[in-house]
């Protein structure tokens, strides 16, 4: 077998498996950032799979929240970094409890 026709097969195997994936791969490592600066989350709107890690970092001089009414709320002092895991059932609206016209969404794909 000559090299062009071993390099044309293994092309087209390469071709076969991106096929057969859907051509997608993850836009990110599963780590999803948030920024929380000027009285904000940016972004406020946010899509995560299960399993993916939400990171709050906390920009301003003072501390916020990440709170879901009923469920869970997540203190993110000023300059530090918190985190959350996504679970099933996670699609949400959240608040920071300090400065509630600071809201966000997540919504779990």
């Amino acid at each position: 077998m000559t090299t062009r026709a071993l390099n044309r097969r293994v092309f087209l195997a390469a071709g076969a498996v991106v096929l057969a994936s859907g051509g997608r791969s993850r836009a990110h490592n599963g780590t999803i950032h948030v920024s929380i600066e000027n009285l904000a989350f940016v972004p406020a709107n946010i899509e995560a799979a299960v399993g993916d890690r939400i990171e709050w970092t906390n920009r301003d001089p003072f501390d916020h929240t990440a709170t879901v009414k009923g469920g869970w709320d997540i203190v993110i002092p000023a300059g530090q970094v918190a985190t959350r895991i996504v679970q099933a059932g996670d699609t949400v609206e959240y608040y920071c409890r300090f400065h509630p016209n600071m809201t966000g969404t997540i919504k779990v794909r």
